[in-house]
């Protein structure tokens, strides 16, 4: 086997051999690098047998695919392995009927426009695909906001405080929040990622390694919007200690709450029968609709506790016995048998976990919109899951275990980044019918009027690195981008809600563009607004992006004009050399765009008074023509250190840190409802 045949290999695989850097300079992936991902994609090349089967498999499938995707107004186009010219019979999701008539083309089939939006089934003989057709875009935020130029916060949903929340903020201290800030003008509130972490594991709170993105950390549920108040105070014991602690403490404040979870549901269990009262109903109609999802993310869970508490304790799925590392597949196997029924009230638990959460969010949703909210909640998908979590285990096949997404290296970043998280397998979207995507996406939209979507580039390409490699020994795996958009664009509609795409970084040529044509606003973040060196005035950002002063990554607004990130990162270690000098200039460039744009007169305050340059920041981010401005609820409160400290993990406080106002408090502050109107009166 020479060179040229594994390079052959990988293009037919959608493996990219050369990539270029940060610099715009071209590099070139190894041979050696390519084998190793396309073994970790399960196409061999020990051999010159295997590489002839991992060809073969790579080659045109003999069957048409279960789903193909179509945007409203085109044709529809099948490859032609479905046959020579023929007809087939389209039943609309209405139950309509259609004849379609086909043609050969080359190595298509072209069929007639289909204008009709929706999931429709088509018959060739005894062959059946499910034909997606897709509205044009996306529903945009221009769609929702009447003519306005709107603003939102964005917030982390840990951080807020209201009295009962037992030292974690929750989907009610959310409401209390969107209450608030309609009443100033807002009408969006973006949240850190709701996504199920490690249940068993509560020192695991990291929100972009979720277990699962189909569900929601629990921790974020409120009972009282099932139960009421009473009853939930019936079984509180003592987390009302950990509510005013200036970080969250989250193994003893989570085990705090799951005890108190734990305790309703024994009594909702005893109380409750099946079908005997409304909330009973209401959660068996819930564990119906979750179905083989649900039921193998709460299996896990029951299990993950079982193992994580044996000794040694096992956290990983792939160290448990072989009995339990196969997901729903090994569930007659006679020892998971046993486990069923011995822990089947555990497995109940978990699922009653799910209802508490989802209904907390469906009224944090209602209440947004209920208090004029155009968008409400602004929900985030994170980029992969955690290859230990509840989806690598319930759903194996769908994922690409033996490959870690990351980032190549860059300016910032030397030896790349390896985030150890797994994504999909293209092979497995289009053998299932993209269906684990699409359970993603109706996850994400569920109870939100829109989507964040975390390194949206992953929608085109991602950089895989295999397990055990550096992230300079990975490469990009293509994604099928055009099915996405379509898929999206459809669910979209479906759920009424807006999209938006993390693009920031490194971002494949037209690929902004192929964004705005789908309806997905892109995001314009200040610190990279530049022109040489100098800060973009904001009438020149983007109309189809998102604008931000910072984001949860990067310093506030604060903290990078006194200059404390600079400091915090320089006691770890993790500042460059000459950084503070670079800053002193930076000041002077930002304060000088500030005043170009009429937000900012007079000299630029001193480093240690950043509060007008908070003030000038926010006014300045809310002039771009962009259709929405979300400003962070740390630049509101005007404080200096930001949420997550990339390249840190127990080093710095990371995802813990707590606001001082109470949520439904928050925008009674003077200062925060001064800068409300600030924005207000600057959106164009």
């Amino acid at each position: 086997m020479s060179d040229d045949d594994i390079r052959a290999l990988a293009r037919a695989a959608g493996l990219a051999e050369t990539w270029t850097d940060a610099l715009g300079i071209p590099q070139q992936v190894s041979t050696e690098s390519l084998r190793r991902i396309l073994d970790a994609l399960g196409f061999g090349t020990a051999s010159s047998a295997d590489l002839e089967e991992s060809r073969r498999r790579l080659g045109p499938p003999s069957t048409l695919p279960p789903l193909v995707t179509v945007k409203a107004g085109a044709r529809l186009t099948l490859p032609a392995r479905a046959g020579g010219a023929a007809r087939g019979l389209l039943t609309y999701e209405d139950g309509g009927v259609a004849t379609l008539r086909f043609s050969t083309r080359g190595d298509k089939l072209v069929g007639p426009t289909l204008d009709r939006v929706g999931y429709h089934r088509l018959e060739f003989g005894d062959r059946q695909v499910t034909v997606a057709v897709a509205p044009t875009r996306c529903v945009t935020i221009e769609d929702r906001a009447d003519g306005k130029h709107l603003w939102g916060v964005a917030a982390q949903i840990y951080s807020l405080r209201r009295p009962g929340d037992g030292g974690i903020g929750d989907a009610t201290a959310v409401r209390q929040l969107a209450e608030g800030a309609a009443r100033h003008g807002a009408d969006a509130i973006a949240l850190s990622p709701v996504h199920s972490l490690f249940t068993a594991d509560t020192g695991r709170y990291g929100p972009y390694s979720p277990s699962s993105r189909l569900f929601f950390n629990p921790l974020f549920a409120d009972p009282e919007i099932v139960f009421g108040p009473e009853r939930v105070a019936q079984h509180r014991r003592d987390g009302e200690a950990f509510e005013e602690t200036p970080l969250v403490d989250w193994q003893p404040a989570a085990q705090a709450k799951l005890a108190v979870l734990r305790r309703l549901f024994d009594d909702f269990a005893a109380k409750d029968l099946p079908g005997a009262t409304v909330v009973a109903r209401d959660f068996e109609a819930f564990v119906r609709e979750g179905g083989e999802l649900l039921q193998g993310h709460a299996l896990f869970e029951a299990l993950h506790g079982k193992w994580l508490g044996s000794q040694p304790p096992l956290g990983y799925w792939r160290d448990w016995p072989p009995a339990f590392r196969h997901g729903l597949l090994r569930t007659d196997d006679p020892q998971m048998a046993e486990f069923l029924l011995a822990e089947a009230p555990t497995v109940r638990f978990h699922q009653f976990l799910q209802w508490l959460a989802a209904r907390s969010f469906e009224a944090a949703q209602r209440s947004a919109v209920e208090a004029g909210m155009k968008i409400g909640l602004i929900s985030d998908l994170a980029i992969g899951m955690d290859r230990a979590g509840s989806h690598a285990w319930s759903r194996q096949s769908d994922l690409l275990l033996g490959l870690n997404i990351g980032a190549p290296p860059d300016e910032f970043n030397r030896a790349g980044q390896d985030w150890g998280l797994s994504g999909f397998s293209p092979q497995a979207l289009v053998a299932t019918g993209f269906e684990p995507f699409l359970a993603t996406v109706r996850a994400a939209m569920r109870y939100a009027g829109g989507v964040r979507i975390d390194h949206i580039m992953g929608l085109q390409r991602l950089w895989l690195v295999p397990e055990g490699a550096s992230p300079a020994e990975g490469a990009y795996l293509d994604y099928p981008l055009d099915d996405f958009l379509h898929l999206l664009a459809l669910e979209s509609h479906r759920h009424g809600a807006v999209v938006i795409g993390e693009d920031l970084g490194t971002v494949p040529r037209g690929f902004r563009r192929r964004l705005t044509e789908a309806g997905i606003a892109g995001m314009d973040v200040m610190w990279f607004e530049r022109n040489r060196g100098s800060f973009r005035a904001p009438a020149r950002w983007r109309r189809d992006a998102v604008s931000m002063t910072t984001t949860h990554d990067l310093p506030t607004v604060a903290g990078w004009w006194s200059g404390n990130d600079i400091e915090v990162r320089g006691a770890l270690g993790l500042a460059g050399d000459g950084e503070a000098d670079g800053r002193q200039i930076d000041r002077r460039r930002l304060w000088r765009a500030f005043a170009a744009a009429g937000t900012a007169d007079g000299p630029a305050p001193p480093p240690e008074d950043p509060g007008p340059v908070v003030d000038a920041a926010l006014g300045f981010v809310a002039s771009s023509p962009a259709p929405l401005m979300l400003a962070p609820l740390e630049d509101l409160l005007g404080l200096s250190d930001q949420p997550n400290l990339p390249g840190t993990i127990d080093q710095h406080p990371n995802w813990r840190r707590r606001l001082e106002p109470r949520a439904a408090d928050l925008f009674d502050d003077p200062v925060v409802a001064r800068r409300a109107a600030t924005i207000v009166a600057r959106r164009p």
